[in-house]
């Protein structure tokens, strides 16, 4: 079978996208993988799937599946990437869309000056939402991880986040930490784990280790869930920059029942076509 697809990303979170409105795509996990793989294949953090939605209210359906094959709910830079794609190849004229995804609708919109705004939707901090095994509703608790702890806020933005303070992001532990935080018992969905520096009431240095990904360049429902979490901690004022290593966002969020917006580029590198 040849697929045809694009080659994105978003601030260096890069994605493999493909067309599932003008041809039938049913891939198997090996598939993806092979797609995902950076020395077989193309060679992405994720998969996005643009499908027609079956809903009259929604333009389109959005599915992401990571490198390794799993599908997941939510995906922000994923999402700038989409509105992209569905306008560079003529499958809508709006500026305004509605998506359809695992975890709800969200509503990007494609900006004068070319970046793209999402509206990721309401944070969750409920532990059984998330999900998070926790008897406590405290923003801030404690995750043991091996012999050491860290000082946690977990919440959903459609995916589960768990995010930290560190005093400096360059160092912080994230090979180490990453991947025990992200299987660790308490998240049974597994998560993905923000590290945060804070640098002003309005600007943050971030780094994301993603559920099924590992470290990626740029994260966007991470930059939102560490924006929310620094919020909601008194420790930063809406709206917030977010510099990660592919790059800046902007996030608002203007608090509790009120949706996240983020803004940020989104870059087609190539077009091709591959044989599965």
């Amino acid at each position: 079978m040849k697929l045809k697809f694009s080659k994105m990303h978003g601030l260096g979170n890069d994605f493999v996208v493909l067309d599932g409105v003008r041809q039938s795509l049913a891939l198997t996990p090996d598939q993806l993988r092979y797609l995902g793989d950076r020395h077989f294949g193309v060679g992405c953090d994720q998969i996005l799937l643009v499908e027609e939605s079956g809903r009259p209210d929604v333009d389109f359906r959005y599915r992401i599946f990571n490198a390794d094959g799993g599908e997941v709910e939510q995906c922000g830079n994923g999402a700038r990437c989409f509105v992209r794609f569905v306008h560079d190849q003529g499958l809508t004229d709006k500026r305004e869309i509605r998506v359809e995804t695992m975890s709800g609708v969200i509503v990007p919109r494609l900006e004068a000056d070319g970046s793209i705004t999402v509206d990721m939707g309401v944070p969750v901090f409920s532990p059984e939402k998330i999900p998070f095994s926790s008897t406590s509703d405290e923003l801030v608790q404690t995750l043991q991880i091996g012999d050491d702890e860290a000082a946690i806020t977990a919440l959903s933005m459609g995916n589960p986040h768990a995010v930290q303070v560190v005093p400096d992001v360059d160092a912080a532990p994230v090979a180490a930490q990453g991947p025990l935080i992200e299987a660790h018992p308490r998240f049974p969905q597994r998560v993905n784990a923000g590290f945060m520096q804070i640098e002003g009431k309005q600007a943050i240095r971030l780094r994301v280790y993603e559920r099924g990904a590992g470290e990626t360049l740029a994260c966007g429902t991470g930059a939102c869930a560490a924006v929310v979490a620094g919020i909601a901690r008194g420790l930063l004022e809406s709206p917030v920059r977010v510099t990660t290593r592919g790059g800046e966002l902007t996030i608002a969020w203007g608090g509790k029942g009120t949706p996240v917006l983020m803004t940020g580029p989104a870059v087609t590198v190539f077009t091709g076509e591959i044989e599965l």
